[in-house]
């Protein structure tokens, strides 16, 4: 059997535009997740699955299952400043994701790192912290946000977790619109705010990405019972993702929200804990029975904690 040759017809120029040529790719900066609820795992699926390449870069580790966090091991952050640069110096960037980075003194590197590609857009990701230590969650905050959203671009967090960190002194009855939000954040440098997990009646949340001027786009789902982890990871990977391939920032944000929620309609739960979001739900086979199709659907559903949205 003859093996196949390459023809010489291409240009070479061709040739090596070719050869360069590529998927956008998304440098993050987050922890292993041993579950792949969350974290590198879960960043690296994501924006493979919308079409861009991840550049991952450890900044430490969880010790945790698919119900809850235990612990959490923090790399120095002169080990996490040595993996960014070796890629950075090698690979063209196109956006740069922060998830969750373990210290005051891994934020700092990376808001250093951040500064010195200017031109980069920055995608940082605020989970919820209420399983870490009260003065660790109070020092990786006021180094956040002092040092790391002046270097960031758009700002994705739930309505909660942002509220409290962003607004603490909030004083008026009237729950805090997103607009508010993203004032606060404005106030650190930073342009936009995607204010996920907004309750409204009738068992709804909204989604709103907002400037201190207006509000760019929003996003309606539905709540269910079940519980999901891995989210915000997912959304906000799926946004740096599509911002990276060259998408508006109100186009990408919508489908960011729309991938989330296909991701989160074929959720699954591979231990006794909480339901994971399925990130290549693509490339699950379909059911052929048509009959059965429909059900298996509302049961994906049913499973799911978050939801679908709304149709208007």
């Amino acid at each position: 059997m003859t093996e196949p040759t390459a023809t010489t017809d291409q240009d070479p120029d061709e040739a090596d535009q070719d050869e360069a040529a590529g998927p956008a790719c998304v440098v993050v900066f987050n922890a292993n997740d041993p579950s792949g609820a969350g974290g590198l795992g879960a960043d690296a699926t994501t924006i493979a699955s919308v079409g861009a390449h991840a550049l991952p870069v450890l900044t430490g580790a969880y010790a945790r299952d698919t119900a809850e966090i235990f612990d959490h091991f923090a790399l120095d952050e002169d080990a996490v400043t040595e993996q960014a640069r070796a890629v950075l110096e090698d690979v063209a960037v196109q956006v740069i994701k922060v998830g969750f980075v373990g210290s005051p003194e891994n934020i700092s590197a990376i808001a250093e790192l951040a500064s010195d590609y200017a031109d980069v857009p920055v995608v940082a990701y605020m989970p919820n912290l209420s399983w870490w230590e009260e003065d660790q969650i109070d020092a990786y905050l006021d180094a956040f946000r002092e040092l790391m959203l002046p270097q960031t671009t758009v700002l994705v967090g739930n309505h909660s977790t942002l509220r409290r960190w962003l607004l603490p002194d909030w004083s008026s009855e009237r729950s805090p619109s997103p607009r508010d939000i993203a004032k606060a954040a404005a106030d650190k440098g930073v342009p936009y705010t995607l204010v996920t997990g907004i309750l409204l009646p009738d068992q709804h949340v909204d989604n709103v990405l907002a400037s201190p001027q207006a509000v760019l786009a929003s996003a309606r789902f539905e709540l269910f019972e079940a519980q999901f982890t891995g989210a915000g990871d997912t959304l906000s990977a799926a946004l740096a993702a599509l911002l990276a391939g060259g998408a508006e920032l109100a186009e990408a944000a919508t489908e960011a929200l729309t991938y989330l929620d296909h991701c989160l309609d074929g959720g699954f739960r591979p231990g006794m804990g909480h339901v994971v979001p399925d990130r290549m739900f693509w490339a699950q086979p379909e059911d052929d029975e048509d009959d059965t199709a429909g059900d298996d659907a509302n049961e994906s559903r049913d499973i799911g904690g978050m939801p679908s949205p709304t149709r208007h």
